[in-house]
């Protein structure tokens, strides 16, 4: 923890006071404020100490090593494998088409928006020429 921090884990007024308006507010942000004023000091080493275990554990190999843009590494069966690529492959083109499509039609809907703000707007510098005239005549 740094010396700037306002609230140390500890007891201070400050965190008793926050831990009692927790469990008044929301009984289990008091018990996290409880948490932290016991166990506050320890939570960057356990997270020090978290972190050199997963580093040291032989499933991080086994995360680290699975195909990333699938999600999934090899499963050995080599007809299989060669079937999930092209599938996923096929699934690929067909989302690059379906947004080729959205593209297309989100670029129709502009231009139908336009259209219809361009009618809008002739209709009203018509009625307001006309207006005009009528006020003109009027004078």
């Amino acid at each position: 923890m740094t010396a700037s921090s306002v609230i140390r884990p500890g007891w201070s007024p400050a965190t008793i006071a926050l831990m009692v308006l927790g469990f008044i507010v929301f009984w289990p942000l008091g018990l996290a404020m409880l948490a932290y004023i016991l166990w506050g000091d320890r939570f960057q080493a356990m997270a020090r100490d978290a972190k050199a275990q997963w580093n040291a554990s032989p499933m991080k190999g086994t995360f680290n090593s699975m195909n990333t843009t699938t999600g999934f590494g090899r499963t050995g069966n080599v007809a299989f494998d060669d079937y999930r690529e092209r599938e996923i492959k096929r699934i690929e083109e067909e989302r690059a088409k379906l947004d080729a499509m959205r593209a297309e039609f989100d670029s129709y809907l502009r231009e139908l928006r336009r259209a219809k703000d361009q009618e809008e707007f002739d209709r009203f510098m018509a009625s307001r020429a006309t207006q005009t005239q009528v006020d003109v005549h009027k004078s």
